[in-house]
């Protein structure tokens, strides 16, 4: 059995701004915008390395007035879980994503288990976190 993922949902509150974040500070390309209103979702790919597509939702999409509810507190909380890039140029990668105004968490780093890492925010409040293994 051979497994790849393809798919990772990220949910987001306003997503115009999600768009605009993930299209021209990550450099994702829009492959689908479906849906109205809250139960709109919008899948993006990376046009150059591939990989899983991104998918943008409401914490409405497909789910209950309640649970959509619930879903929003965490993102409005930035519980959510983390996504996380890797990268052959993070310094370069940072500089890019900071000139667009994202929220910067944390500058590039070098840690002790062998990556160099820095962190943003998207428009909704969840961490996007890039990585680079250091040379050994």
């Amino acid at each position: 059995m051979t497994l790849a993922l393809q798919y990772c949902h990220i949910t987001v509150d306003d997503m115009d701004e999600a768009i605009a974040f993930y299209r021209d500070a990550l450099g994702f390309k829009v492959t689908g915008d479906n849906g109205p209103g809250q139960q709109r979702w919008v899948s993006l790919s990376d046009p150059v390395h591939g990989g899983p597509e991104l998918v943008l939702s409401s914490p409405y999409a497909g789910r209950s007035q309640e649970d959509g509810d619930a879903l929003r507190e965490l993102l409005v909380k930035g519980v959510l879980p983390m996504i996380v890039f890797s990268s052959d140029d993070l310094d370069a990668d940072f500089e890019r994503v900071r000139a667009t105004g994202a929220e910067v968490l944390q500058e590039p780093i070098d840690r002790p288990y062998g990556v160099r890492d820095a962190a943003f925010r998207d428009p909704a409040g969840n961490t996007v976190r890039f990585h680079q293994p250091l040379k050994r």
